[in-house]
């Protein structure tokens, strides 16, 4: 599962995927579900290529962090019904800026895999399920810290472009952090 959307700070609350895959990681055991998150970050591509056109560039943002093919062939891939059951908890350690040698996890029988991150969507990654958090232009512009405004236009883009919610089969409106709505579309509706 997805669960795609800008990571913003605001009041206690859904302030990002993150924060929301953690939630739902919280609660999938409750239903006989055990949970597994995998934060996209950890298919992050090394710093020089993710930055090779310098750290503020809203298009490299959009086109260049993310190593989809890296992160369908370690985790979904290998934790589907083709695949042998287990997943790669990250590739690239950000933080060292190398590989993070890890080795493969099963995934638990039942289990639900969450990939909390920003601009998943229309990669031709293969999700079974997506959930958005929609975070109107507006909000992110008031809700962004100023070091990272430089990103406001690819998450704009990815709205024009992609149009997340359309793809989505839930949203969360989250626009005030503290009182999030969730709405079912696509199949879940």
């Amino acid at each position: 599962m997805a669960v795609d959307g800008p990571d913003l700070p605001g009041a206690p609350g859904v302030t990002g995927p993150h924060a929301l895959a953690a939630a739902l990681a919280e609660r999938l055991p409750s239903l006989s579900r055990p949970a597994v998150i995998v934060p996209a970050e950890g298919f992050y591509r090394p710093a020089s290529l993710r930055l090779e056109h310098g750290r503020t560039d809203p298009d490299a943002r959009y086109t260049d962090w993310l190593d989809a093919a890296a992160l369908a062939r370690e985790v979904l891939d290998r934790s589907g019904p083709r695949g042998p059951g287990e997943y790669l908890p990250a590739l690239w350690d950000l933080e060292r800026d190398r590989a993070a040698r890890l080795t493969y996890r099963p995934v638990p029988p039942g289990g639900v895999l969450l990939v909390p991150g920003s601009l998943l969507q229309g990669l031709g990654l293969a999700f079974d399920v997506v959930v958005h958090l929609r975070v109107s232009p507006a909000a992110r512009r008031r809700r962004i810290p100023a070091d990272r405004a430089w990103e406001l236009p690819a998450f704009d883009r990815y709205d024009d472009e992609v149009d997340p919610t359309a793809l989505s089969d839930a949203l969360v409106l989250a626009d005030h952090a503290d009182r999030p709505a969730l709405l079912l579309t696509g199949r879940l509706a």
